[in-house]
C-alpha cells in the first residue's frame, strides 16, 4: 500500500512540475525608456503561431489614439485592439521568427520573446540582428 501511495504521489508531482510556464496570457507592457506601464497585451496562439493584441491602454488620454505612422492595414487604426506581435514560433525556450509593431513610430521589427520567470516576459524588437534593438520586460496580469 505504501509503494502504491508513493507511486501515485510521484506521478502527480511529476505531472504538475512537467508543465512549464507559458507565454500565453495577459501581460502589462512597460515602456523601456520611462519605466511606466503602457497597456495590457493578450498573447495567444492561433494556427500554431504566437500573436499579441492590445486589449487595454493604461493612460485614459491615450485610449483613443490611432496608429497614424503605421502603413498598410494598420494605418490610422486604433491602437486599442491592434495586433502588436505577429507570427512567432517556439524555438527551445524562446519564441521568434515573427515581428513586433512599434505603434509610436509605425514600424515593424523582428522580434523574440522568452520568459525570464513565470511572471516576467522579455520582449526584444530589433533591426537586422538582435544587437540592434530594444528590450522591454512585461509583467503577467492575473
Amino acid at each position: 500500500m505504501k509503494i502504491f501511495f508513493l507511486t501515485v504521489l510521484t506521478v502527480i508531482f511529476a505531472a504538475v512540475h512537467a508543465q512549464s510556464p507559458s507565454v500565453l496570457g495577459k501581460w502589462k507592457s512597460i515602456d523601456d525608456q520611462t519605466g511606466k506601464p503602457l497597456g495590457i497585451v493578450q498573447i495567444y496562439e492561433q494556427d500554431g503561431k504566437i500573436h499579441g493584441k492590445v486589449i487595454e491602454i493604461v493612460n485614459p488620454k491615450d485610449r483613443d489614439k490611432l496608429c497614424n505612422n503605421c502603413s498598410g492595414e494598420d494605418k490610422n487604426q486604433p491602437i486599442l485592439g491592434l495586433l502588436l506581435i505577429r507570427g512567432l514560433t517556439k524555438d527551445g525556450n524562446e519564441y521568434n521568427g515573427g515581428k513586433i509593431l512599434d505603434p509610436k513610430h509605425g514600424k515593424y521589427y523582428k522580434c523574440y520573446i522568452n520568459l525570464e520567470n513565470e511572471n516576467k516576459l522579455k520582449v526584444r524588437g530589433y533591426y537586422g540582428i538582435s544587437l540592434f534593438g530594444r528590450t522591454q520586460y512585461w509583467h503577467r496580469v492575473e
